[in-house]
């Protein structure tokens, strides 16, 4: 009798277990933790189903089975819908419970633990350097980017050209989320703009002689590539290039017909009168005035220093012998010719020593 009623017990208790299956599981799972032993960066880039989510946390090591996760995701109703893209920083021993909260789509259109990323705007030579890095660092298509910046709807909305549009950068290191639409990520960029670009600098621009935004970050564009080394020498450069444009001097600045020849003369030494005859209307030896934009993306600090460049007399400068990268500068075309006679001499040893 007692048999009887063990194994009726027992089959009660299968049969209870069965039923209610969908409450115990999820609650004997709920104490699972992620199998990863260090913080893991991970990043979901599109979207997908629980199952596929799974198999990437596996792939990544975060998980060694997916059977704990699946469960719980099914008991709290989770489908891909419900994930947030993103990145995320999963710390090791994880809950499955915290982690797919984590995962999980919140008022704000984030994933409840999702973090933000660096986004570099570096100094650069070419719009299309910048277009890369961001491309690189957020899930933004670097030819979708390049053609909304390009488009003659955004460069007319914020009165810029084609040649001007490197001045819309303000290189930085900015936070931003891993997934933020393009069109937010340009907003940001144009809003970066607009602060650092206060009532202020625009008063200076007036001071100095120059009419727009764009017309400074060309003159600190020259400045950077003439001298990258020393920073010192920015407010000094900048003041003889302002004295240029002011007496309506013709700029004749080697980085600007240098610039036409893109990165054809990046191993050149010494730039010859056959690399200064190019036709290009950067080349500041054939147009007078500025170049029509920037001919790098500079540092902050370097337009800083065109509006507070240094009051001097200065028209002429040249690269003084040595490897420091300092220059001579100068108001008198005599003194510039025997300072360049010296760069020249140095520079021809160096060239024979290195035969």
């Amino acid at each position: 009798m007692f048999k009887k009623l063990l194994i009726g017990a027992f089959a009660l208790l299968v049969i209870l277990a069965f039923v209610f299956k969908d409450l115990w599981l999820p609650l004997w799972h709920y104490q699972s933790r992620t199998d990863n032993k260090e913080l893991v960066s991970f990043y979901i880039k599109e979207k997908l189903t629980i199952d596929e989510l799974g198999q990437a946390l596996v792939q990544e090591k975060v998980l060694n089975s997916t059977q704990a996760f699946e469960v719980i995701a099914a008991y709290k109703k989770l489908d891909q819908s419900k994930i947030a893209l993103g990145k995320y920083d999963i710390e090791p021993g994880t809950s499955i419970r915290n982690l797919l909260n984590g995962f999980t789509l919140n008022s704000a259109g984030n994933g409840n633990a999702e973090v933000e990323v660096n986004v570099v705007i570096p100094n650069a030579r070419f719009v299309s350097d910048v277009v890369e890095r961001i491309s690189s660092s957020l899930m933004i298509d670097s030819a979708k980017l390049s053609q909304l910046l390009y488009s003659k709807n955004f460069l007319d909305q914020h009165g810029l050209t084609a040649e001007t549009l490197p001045s819309l950068f303000v290189p930085n290191t900015y936070r931003s989320f891993y997934d933020v639409s393009l069109d937010d990520f340009v907003e940001r960029l144009v809003a970066e703009y607009k602060r650092f670009w206060t009532p202020e600098k625009l008063e200076k621009l007036e001071e100095i002689g120059l009419h727009s935004p764009a017309e400074a970050v060309t003159v600190a564009s020259i400045v950077y590539s003439e001298q990258a080394k020393l920073p010192e020498e920015w407010p000094v450069i900048a003041g003889l290039y302002l004295n240029r444009v002011k007496n309506h001097i013709p700029l004749q600045s080697d980085p600007t017909f240098k610039f036409c020849w893109g990165k054809e003369l990046d191993t050149v030494m010494r730039l010859l009168a056959v690399h200064r005859n190019i036709d290009c209307p950067y080349n500041t030896y054939k147009y007078p005035g500025l170049p029509p934009g920037p001919i790098c993306i500079p540092p902050i600090q370097t337009v800083e220093a065109v509006l507070n460049r240094e009051d001097n007399n200065y028209i002429y400068m040249v690269a003084q012998p040595g490897y420091e990268g300092r220059h001579f500068f100068t108001d008198k075309y005599s003194e510039h010719l025997r300072e360049a006679g010296k760069y020249q001499r140095w520079l021809s040893t160096e060239l024979k020593k290195n035969q």
